[in-house]
């Protein structure tokens, strides 16, 4: 036998190994899921929306849980007027109908913003705003783009005095605040600029996540009812439910009924083209410390700052990002801090690689999970798709000159009262 043969013959026996190996191990994958243990129901049962517990309130935010602040703040989250050019509100960047995010890497407004717009949906529940968590309540986040060059390019004298002038405003601000808004002092004019955050902030508390079809899914499975576990999700779903509390380690962030663990971690996210690495959290600790209207700081309306008090510090958190909520993935790509990775099997795709971070170090192990089951993964990620529990109507700019219930949440209370709301958009 020629040397030639002899090398032909060898590549042949090694195609012909690979081949048996691959179908092998096709054939040693389960043909349909195993039944789920106990230990298993009592994780699916932890990442049921039916665990999420009642909004705690916000004890820095006299009027989180006030429905006639909510109102109110709705009519400034669609207000151009607070924007330096007229043109930009909070809904330009955080869209109803795309899950409040906006479909784009980076936020677009007067400006380009430096990262992703994350979703707000839920947010409520969590310690900390943005990415890198810069920001410790819903209403000291809300402050932040207005004075941003890049969003809404304005600064808190022109945001108050639109409040001021607009006698519709004025008076719901009087009756919310107890005074007038806004006065020739810059204390007063940073009191009412807070007081407007904390007004959007309580509309913002409104915005939840609803029961998706895992959630149906997991009441079949606790409720033992075989039947509907097949009619709600294919095999392939709970293939990749299965995966995702197992082999794929996803609930060790994505944990709890909101699928966050409110934490902060590095995964090894490539940096945004031509940019240098996002240092992330170790940056915005930093800045959350520092911010004028934290927790601790005079525009506060209560001292109870634990999470800020005693939050973390230190080197490993170079590169770390807020883990976001799995709930309502569609319409909210692209991914990543930055928008960095287009799909949502890229996502998976990285997860399964975990490659070194540019800085500081990858918290994630590779997870080395097949084509099959990284599709698997995928088609179960999408059962969390769902509309949201959330009035209608509080999902759309408010109309002009209406009464507006100021009752409780859900647009009414037991005395009936109500309040006039005007906006112009």
């Amino acid at each position: 036998m020629s040397l030639r043969t002899f090398a032909s013959v060898g590549r042949r026996t090694a195609a012909l190994a690979i081949i048996t190996a691959a179908i092998a191990a096709w054939l040693l994958l389960p043909i349909w899921p195993a039944a789920w243990t106990d230990a298993q129901i009592e994780t699916l049962s932890s990442l049921w929306i039916g665990s999420l517990e009642s909004l705690p309130p916000d004890p820095s935010n006299a009027v989180a849980e006030n429905s006639a602040a909510a109102s109110f703040g709705q009519q400034l989250f669609f207000d151009t007027r607070l924007s330096a050019n007229g043109a930009i509100s909070c809904a330009t960047c955080h869209q109803p109908e795309r899950r409040f995010t906006d479909g784009l890497p980076k936020g677009q407004a007067i400006g380009t913003s430096g990262r992703n717009t994350s979703s707000i949906v839920g947010v409520a529940y969590s310690p900390w705003l943005y990415w890198d968590g810069r920001r410790d309540s819903l209403w000291s986040q809300a402050l932040s783009p207005l004075e941003d060059s890049n969003e809404h390019g304005s600064d808190r004298t022109h945001i108050v005095a639109v409040v001021a002038t607009d006698p519709s405003y004025s008076s719901i601000y009087e009756s919310l605040f107890g005074a007038a808004p806004g006065s020739p002092d810059s204390h007063s004019v940073d009191r009412t600029f807070a007081n407007i955050g904390k007004a959007i902030a309580a509309y913002e508390r409104l915005l939840m996540p609803g029961p998706s079809r895992f959630d149906r899914y997991v009441e079949a499975v606790v409720a033992r009812d075989e039947q509907s576990q097949k009619e709600i999700f294919s095999d392939d779903e709970v293939f990749g439910l299965q995966l995702f509390i197992g082999e794929a380690n996803c609930t060790q962030c994505h944990n709890g009924p909101l699928l966050s663990n409110h934490e902060f971690h590095n995964t090894g996210v490539i940096a945004f083209a031509g940019e240098v690495p996002d240092k992330g959290r170790v940056v915005g600790v930093r800045d959350v410390l520092e911010d004028p209207f934290n927790c601790l700081g005079d525009y506060s309306d209560g001292s109870d700052c634990a999470e800020l008090i005693f939050a973390r510090t230190g080197s490993e958190l170079i590169g770390a990002m807020r883990t976001p909520s799995l709930r309502n993935l569609e319409n909210t790509g692209p991914f990543m801090h930055k928008g960095q990775i287009e799909t949502l099997a890229q996502v998976l795709q990285h997860y399964n690689e975990a490659p070194p971070a540019m800085i500081g170090h990858n918290e994630a192990q590779p997870l080395d999970l097949s084509g099959r089951e990284l599709r698997q993964l995928e088609v179960f990620l999408r059962t969390l798709a769902a509309p949201l529990a959330t009035a209608d109507q509080w999902l759309r700019p408010p109309p002009v000159n209406v009464e507006e219930n100021s009752g409780d949440q859900a647009g009414g209370n037991a005395s009936g009262d109500s309040i006039l709301t005007t906006v112009s958009l």
